[in-house]
């Protein structure tokens, strides 16, 4: 598309870059003159030099002298394309890439692939290979170099369907032009050395004369010196040398769409070969105000555009009503000193009133050559088969003109019958001005020229007659049809004007709640569904978005629902991932699929790749273009997807960094105390149990039991954290009584009560809940232990549960002080301690600060709430409350 090609930026999956393959290109005016001959004949020489030669293909057309030059030569075998249930022997381009010989032949460059294969011509094989650093040898003809096309057209007659882009063949490191006369080439043609004699016989009488092959000599010759010419001047620029660039030169080639414009887009490449490869653009002119371009001319623009590319140029697309003074505007920002603009058949009276595109260049372009390029006879008409459609369409805009001027007429006669001396004109004037607000410029000329009519033949003397019997009549209709013509085209032109701009607000609109809703996108797959619903609505087609996951591409979302895609579809969509080339339908890659993909290209990288059902999208139309446009933006929002996706993990790491310092920092104490107490308590029994109080040594044995099982309860913590900050959790739900492992929790944690007394408070019928019973019981024990640690001796801890409608609530409240009401929101916080516990060891007893924070995460595993209230009464105590659900629902009469 015009003024959309940029550098590609590698995507994290792009491999390196390899040194790119040498390319040398044989030459020759025409078949026959011996390019395959002598391409072999040098492979040879280099194989004996002990080069790694292979020849991937090679047509002999049964010529024994150089059937005879591939004995000793590898070989490869050609791979089968299957193609309406026959089998096609083409080039085998996996085979040579992993083959990877340092010397390839590939015969005939020009040549097209069978439907199926990966790229619809040969030299796009031949330039995959160069990337893959694979020297290549290959061979040309001159006539079908794509620029030339026109000119062979016009030397032989005969149009070239097989075409190699210009840029191509710039781009080879060496041409050897393979030379011989005219009169020889004829004359191994008459001994059946080029083709077979009934064929030689028709060729020679033809193509093979001998002005149209000394033409063509000349054309190869000049090619390959214009070549030589301009690999010099790289080199010379490069290394800084001065000398006579064309700096100062550059070309702007004028499309509008018509027959002309492939040729003039050809001729723009010409004309930059003659200036040493003068910079060069095709523009075409949008007018804002002007009527949309139909199909076929919108399909000639985008193959223009797409031809200036692979020539060299670079499309531009110029806006403005006024078409000269865009195009010179244009011209001066951007230092343009040639014009080419083509003229066609026809169009006298535009030029005798000065209207005229190239008349009206040549009188006001200063400092710019003009080329008017005409056209010409061998210019191939094309089908008509759409022209039936698009005249209906155009033929019910100047009836329903007619239908306003009769029902205009009806009423004039009505008018005149009953009045006198009423400006019937006006009624006219009005008819006219509806075909225009309604149809168009064009239906209301048509119906201003009726009424003019109409007018003069029922109302002017003498009527019923078109003479005109008085001059000022004359006048009056003379002035009555300016009048409705002006009107009428003014009224056509505000309609035009009034589409355009719906046409703009409608795309503005359109990318606008595209913007709003890519933006609103949380991560990269809601983001594709909304990209691809987007480009769907925009191009009136099926759209896919796939992303890339470990090593390849995956369908994430897709318009409509259920559109999946096909091996060659997708290869092509891994193709446009791997290499940011645009895959697909009317490219120059896998092109037999009916999707087109287009790498989806942010600031940073690749974010993935978008396809659209190219087969029911017509190619430059507003549809593509506006889906082109949403693409632009999807990439954009791919990747800040992507970006909120790596601040999350990000966010997660600094959380997880943050556990690890303060796990360390616990560690470092809650496992070194009871650790060093164990020692010493044991060392003291080793060394002098003999002399201790039985006392005393009782005492030093309750210490390392307690010590041990706080650093068992303390394991025990940081691998339920563990497990719950991991995911790894495994809830096995059953149907539970909470009592029973109320009961289980209390006696857990019997050892540890002390003279604190436990009081339950349970009903005599409760609801069962489907819970993990394991979770729940280590859930009660670590709220019990907190309990435990935080409430003086002789005080009570109770539990209770109850239930209502729709759960089981159980309730453990303790006597101690209480927690501030600024920290109960952070209660549950992992590593959050209370300090000092309020027992005779506050160290031993208060733990790591984990127990309320797995207890949570147990409870919310489990479909549960947790939440503490502080103070319950006269200042102190803590209540922490645990809500199951239920299955079902409680009646309230159970209750």
């Amino acid at each position: 598309m015009p003024e959309t090609s940029s550098e590609t930026t590698p995507g994290p999956s792009a491999a390196p870059r390899r040194k790119r393959g040498r390319l040398k290109v044989f030459l020759g005016m025409s078949p026959g003159v011996g390019k395959t001959y002598e391409m072999l004949r040098a492979a040879r020489r280099r194989k004996a030099e002990g080069l790694d030669v292979v020849v991937g293909v090679v047509e002999t057309h049964g010529r024994k002298e150089t059937m005879s030059l591939l004995r000793g030569l590898d070989v490869m075998p050609r791979a089968p394309i299957e193609h309406r249930d026959r089998a096609l022997m083409e080039f085998d381009l996996d085979g040579a890439l992993a083959r990877r010989p340092e010397l390839l032949l590939v015969d005939e460059y020009a040549h097209s692939n069978a439907p199926g294969s990966r790229h619809p011509k040969r030299w796009q094989d031949v330039e995959e290979l160069r990337d893959a650093g694979i020297d290549v040898w290959t061979t040309l003809n001159i006539q079908h170099l794509e620029s030339l096309s026109d000119v062979v057209l016009r030397i032989t007659g005969v149009r070239q369907r097989e075409a190699v882009p210009d840029s191509v063949l710039t781009g080879a490191d060496d041409i050897e032009v393979v030379d011989i006369t005219p009169e020889d080439l004829r004359a191994r043609l008459a001994e059946g050395k080029v083709y077979v004699p009934e064929t030689a016989r028709v060729a020679s009488e033809n193509f093979f004369k001998i002005e149209n092959l000394t033409a063509l000599r000349e054309l190869a010759l000049r090619r390959a010196a214009q070549t030589v010419d301009d690999q010099l001047l790289s080199h010379l620029r490069e290394r800084g040398v001065s000398g006579p660039w064309a700096a100062n030169e550059r070309i702007l080639v004028l499309v509008g769409g018509d027959m002309m414009t492939a040729s003039l887009v050809r001729t723009g490449r010409r004309m930059s070969d003659m200036m040493m490869d003068a910079p060069w653009s095709v523009a075409h002119v949008e007018r804002p105000s002007g009527s949309r371009a139909d199909a076929r001319s919108a399909g000639r623009l985008s193959e223009a555009f797409k031809l200036a590319e692979q020539l060299g140029g670079r499309p531009v697309t110029i806006s403005g009503d006024d078409v000269v003074r865009a195009v010179l505007d244009h011209a001066h920002r951007n230092n343009v000193t040639q014009i080419v603009i083509g003229k066609t058949r026809g169009g006298r009276f535009a030029e005798w009133i000065g209207r005229a595109l190239a008349t009206e260049l040549l009188r006001k372009a200063q400092g710019v050559a003009v080329h008017v390029v005409t056209e010409g006879d061998l210019i191939a008409p094309e089908p008509a088969a759409r022209v039936g459609v698009r005249a209906a369409l155009d033929w019910r805009g100047y009836l329903a003109g007619a239908g306003f001027v009769l029902a205009a007429t009806g009423a004039a006669l009505l008018l005149d019958t009953r009045f006198e001396r009423v400006d019937l004109g006006v009624i006219y004037l009005a008819a006219v001005v509806a075909a225009g607000v309604l149809n168009g410029l064009r239906p209301a000329l048509a119906a201003a020229t009726l009424a003019f009519l109409t007018y003069n033949f029922l109302f002017l003397q003498p009527r019923y007659s078109f003479l005109i019997g008085s001059p000022v009549d004359v006048l009056t209709l003379v002035v009555f049809w300016g009048v409705a013509l002006g009107t009428g085209a003014l009224a056509g032109r505000v309609r035009e004007q009034a589409r355009a701009a719906q046409r703009r607000a409608a795309a503005v609109s359109a990318l606008l709640a595209a913007s709003q809703t890519l933006s609103a996108g949380q991560d990269r797959a809601t983001t594709a569904r909304s990209l691809a619903e987007q480009a769907s609505a925009a191009a009136g087609a099926g759209a896919v978005v796939l992303l890339p996951e470990e090593d390849d591409l995956v369908l994430t979302a897709a318009s409509p629902e259920g559109v999946t895609l096909a091996p060659d579809a997708m290869a092509a969509a891994r193709w446009a991932w791997a290499h940011g080339e645009v895959t697909g339908y009317g490219t120059g890659t896998l092109p037999q699929t009916h999707w087109r993909f287009q790498p989806l290209q942010g600031v940073r990288g690749r974010a993935g790749v978008a396809g659209i059902d190219a087969s029911a999208v017509a190619a430059g139309s507003d549809e593509e273009r506006l889906a082109l446009a949403l693409l632009d933006q999807g990439a954009v929002a791919l990747e800040r997807a992507d970006l909120a996706g790596q601040a999350l993990e990000t966010e997660t790491l600094r959380r997880a960094d943050r556990f690890r310092a303060a796990l360390m920092n616990s560690v470092s104490h809650d496992l070194r105390t009871p650790l060093s107490t164990v020692l010493g308590s044991a060392t003291t029994l080793i060394d002098y149990g003999a002399t201790l109080k039985p006392a005393v040594r009782d005492d030093l044995l309750l210490s390392i039991r307690e010590e041990a099982e706080r650093l068992s309860r303390y394991v025990g913590d940081l691998l339920d954290m563990t497990r719950l900050e991991g995911g790894g959790l495994n809830v096995r739900t059953d149907w539970t009584d909470v009592r029973d492992s109320l009961n289980a929790a209390t006696d857990r944690v019997s050892r540890r009560l002390g003279r604190r007394q436990v009081t339950r408070d349970f009903p005599a019928q409760l609801s069962l809940v489907e819970v993990d019973p394991g979770l729940l019981e280590q859930a009660v024990v670590n709220i019990l232990e907190n309990a435990v640690a935080y409430s003086p001796d002789d005080t009570a801890i109770e539990l209770a549960a109850y239930e209502d409608r729709g759960s089981v609530v159980i309730s453990i409240e303790d006597e101690g002080r209480g927690i501030p009401t600024a920290e109960l929101e952070r209660v549950f916080d992992k590593f959050r301690r209370m300090a000092p516990a309020t027992d005779r060891a506050p160290d031993r007893a208060k733990g790591a600060g984990l127990g309320l924070a797995i207890a949570k995460g147990f409870v919310e595993a489990m479909g549960g709430r947790i939440a503490a209230a502080s103070p319950i009464r006269d200042g102190m105590g803590t209540r922490i409350l645990i809500s199951l659900p239920k299955s079902i629902v409680t009646h309230p009469d159970l209750l």
